[in-house]
């Protein structure tokens, strides 16, 4: 079973809280994939992670790019990781049927927009009850708090 941590997004949208926790997996030599739920946002993510100011390099691809297995980090609407990834960043609502595949899946979602809390507890409880050993983190005044859940 996978570790899936569930990540509370409070204080600042995806587009500047993910480049930090991708920068994270690059500094230990991991890749990650990240599966949004449809082709705009994956436009606009992508161009958010060329954009980011820290870390300021995010080496990336998308499928409109192709390559995949020389991405470190690979955008997608699939459900799969062309490029070798073990870590798998799931936003605004994407979900994995192979979430047993990685190491470690990062399920983000506003926790401003009552739909996406919702639908987050949702995917808790399936995902409990599929027996992943499961983390919540909410963000704070000094980053990352992880909670009880």
């Amino acid at each position: 079973m996978a570790e899936i941590g569930f990540y509370h997004l409070t204080r600042t949208p995806l587009e500047l809280a993910l480049p930090r926790l991708l920068g994270r997996v690059l500094a230990t030599g991991g890749r990650a994939v990240i599966r949004v739920p449809d082709p705009e946002r994956l436009a606009a993510l992508d161009a958010a992670l060329w954009l980011c100011p820290d870390p300021d390099w995010l080496p990336h691809g998308t499928p409109a790019a192709g390559d995949a297995d020389l991405q470190p980090i690979w955008l997608t609407t699939e459900d799969d990781a062309p490029n070798g990834a073990r870590h798998l960043f799931l936003a605004d609502g994407a979900e994995t049927e192979r979430a047993a595949a990685y190491d470690r899946v990062f399920d983000l979602f506003d926790g401003n927009d009552a739909a996406s809390l919702q639908a987050a507890r949702e995917r808790w409880r399936r995902a409990r009850a599929a027996g992943h050993a499961l983390t919540y983190w909410q963000q704070g005044p000094n980053g990352w708090a992880k909670r009880e859940a």
